[in-house]
């Protein structure tokens, strides 16, 4: 997905440039924006990064924008900036996922600190995001009775309790792991239970 970028947004403009020129001359890719609302106006970024955000924003403030990232499920990890923070507040903050709380002024060290954990959190972040929707794609090939003895199979269930629990034959459920194992592309249990935790999907049942 290219190079991580790392988004500035702050609405002092000596701030943006002073980070922005730092930032760069460390190697990484900046963006710099004056607001929320800029910052969404444009194209959302898939690829991984982080975001500097300042709390007290015009208009949609860092903590209003905080909520409305982790609604739309990025994976951007935040760095708060603030001039005027407080302990709640950071508190807040981190409990919803953000690496770190800086005031200003900061530490450069601590913020460059900040920035390569945040990098690697959303380097995970994507990774894991990639597997869901690959998981997902393999299990929606699925039928619903393979959906739901790929859940009994992961329970640590045996075919012939899997035969007991759906009331059918179990050379019939020994047909369906078959398939099951085929359509997911694995041959063995392991592979099954790692597909379908990648995905989602909860064993049913407990062993007998």
């Amino acid at each position: 997905m290219g190079d991580p970028v790392v988004y500035i947004i702050d609405d002092d403009s000596s701030v943006r440039k002073a980070i922005s020129l730092f930032l760069s001359a460390i190697g990484y890719n900046v963006q710099a924006f004056s607001s929320s609302e800029e910052f969404l106006d444009q194209e959302p970024w898939e690829g991984t990064g982080c975001i500097i955000l300042d709390v007290n924003l015009e208009g949609k403030t860092g903590l209003e924008l905080q909520d409305h990232l982790i609604k739309l499920g990025c994976n951007l990890p935040i760095i708060f900036i603030s001039g005027r923070g407080n302990i709640q507040m950071s508190v807040s903050t981190l409990r919803k996922g953000a690496v770190n709380f800086l005031e200003k002024p900061f530490d450069d060290n601590e913020l460059v600190s900040s920035v390569a954990d945040a990098v690697q959190l959303s380097q995970k972040l994507l990774t894991e995001k990639n597997e869901f929707i690959n998981a997902s794609a393999l299990i929606s090939t699925l039928t619903a009775r393979e959906t739901e003895i790929l859940s009994l199979l992961i329970s640590g269930k045996l075919n012939k309790q899997i035969a007991s629990d759906l009331n059918i034959a179990e050379q019939t459920v020994k047909l369906h792991r078959h398939s099951i194992c085929e359509k997911l592309g694995v041959r063995s249990l392991p592979g099954l239970v790692r597909i379908a935790d990648k995905a989602g999907i909860k064993p049913t049942g407990k062993i007998q």
